[in-house]
């Protein structure tokens, strides 16, 4: 059974950090590329940041230079450090396992809220 947990999500002031964990069980971790996504309120869910199995990153251009993906095979974990938060980065934070069409998994999500 695959499981995908994200953790780390808070409330946190404009300008603060944050570091948001995804564990992934279940699957062939090393193999599959990692993602982060969010959706704010009333907007589609959007790519934040891709990490493949080969460490190619990929950034959304609203947080390039802000934000770092990364990766712990050994750990079976992904991570998004986030700095110098924006209120425009409030959202639900999911994470998502990816290999194949049919080897496509999510997690249930993290709130962030950036808000003095």
């Amino acid at each position: 059974q695959v499981q995908v947990v994200e953790s780390g999500g808070g409330l946190v002031q404009p300008g603060g950090s944050l570091r948001l964990s995804c564990a992934a069980s279940g699957i062939i971790f090393t193999i599959y590329t990692m993602g982060w996504y969010r959706q704010a309120p009333g907007k589609q869910r959007e790519l934040v940041a891709t990490i493949t199995r080969f460490g190619r990153t990929n950034y959304a251009d609203s947080v390039k230079g802000r934000f770092t993906i990364s990766r712990d095979n050994a750990e079976n974990t992904v991570y998004l450090q986030m700095n110098s938060l924006k209120p425009e980065d409030t959202a639900v934070y999911y994470c998502n396992c990816y290999y194949s069409p049919k080897a496509d998994y999510w997690g249930q999500g993290t709130q962030v809220t950036v808000s003095s």
